[in-house]
């Protein structure tokens, strides 16, 4: 259910469980967690869904069996996070709970028309990954990020852009060949440039 296409230099990570929202199973976010890791050497990570929702987060009867408290969350991100090329989210629909940490984690976010995110961890019970939070503040601000977790408010498209949680709006049969030239600076640059802009952006970051 988690599609592998790595090239060597651009790896596109797919999720593909769309006639259940593409929500995530254990076994889903391990295999999410190793495709990134498994990346490192690739110039550019993307990742995307099939279907018209990204991802709805937690599978309920897994989240139900403990996996909304699981760390392999937070393993996803973390990895998404140190990967040394550009990180992009390709989103092709809505995001939801959970999945918003690899989102968030990413560099760069593009979605279709129509997206919408949202995080109900306050009416679900949960706390977000312990690095959500600060991601989420440090795109829209701490009241917006306030506006989704606490006030449970869905985020429309045109809001998210506004905010600067989505970086573009890209049409749908658009949508991964302009995640693609977004990448390609990244892949014509070496390794090292690379890493040291991403480290010299990441010194301004909270």
């Amino acid at each position: 259910m988690i599609e592998v296409q790595n090239d060597g230099t651009i790896c596109v990570l797919t999720i593909n469980r769309p006639d259940k929202a593409n929500s995530l199973t254990a076994e889903m976010l391990e295999a999410l967690c190793v495709g990134v890791e498994e990346a490192r050497s690739a110039r550019a990570v993307i990742l995307t869904g099939v279907g018209n929702v990204y991802s709805a987060g937690a599978d309920l009867d897994a989240a139900r069996a403990g996996l909304a408290l699981s760390p392999l969350w937070e393993r996803l991100s973390g990895a998404i996070a140190r990967h040394p090329g550009l990180t992009i989210a390709a989103l092709n629909g809505t995001v939801a709970g959970g999945a918003m940490g690899m989102v968030l984690a990413c560099d760069l976010r593009i979605a279709v028309p129509g997206t919408k995110a949202f995080y109900p961890v306050m009416k679900l019970g949960f706390l977000p990954q312990p690095s959500d939070s600060a991601r989420l503040s440090a795109l829209v601000g701490p009241s917006r990020t306030k506006m989704i977790l606490i006030a449970g408010q869905k985020i429309a498209t045109e809001d998210a852009l506004t905010w600067g949680l989505f970086d573009e709006v890209v049409e749908p049969d658009a949508l991964i060949d302009r995640a693609k030239a977004l990448t390609v600076d990244v892949c014509g640059a070496t390794p090292e440039h690379v890493r040291t802009i991403k480290g010299l952006i990441a010194q301004h970051l909270p």
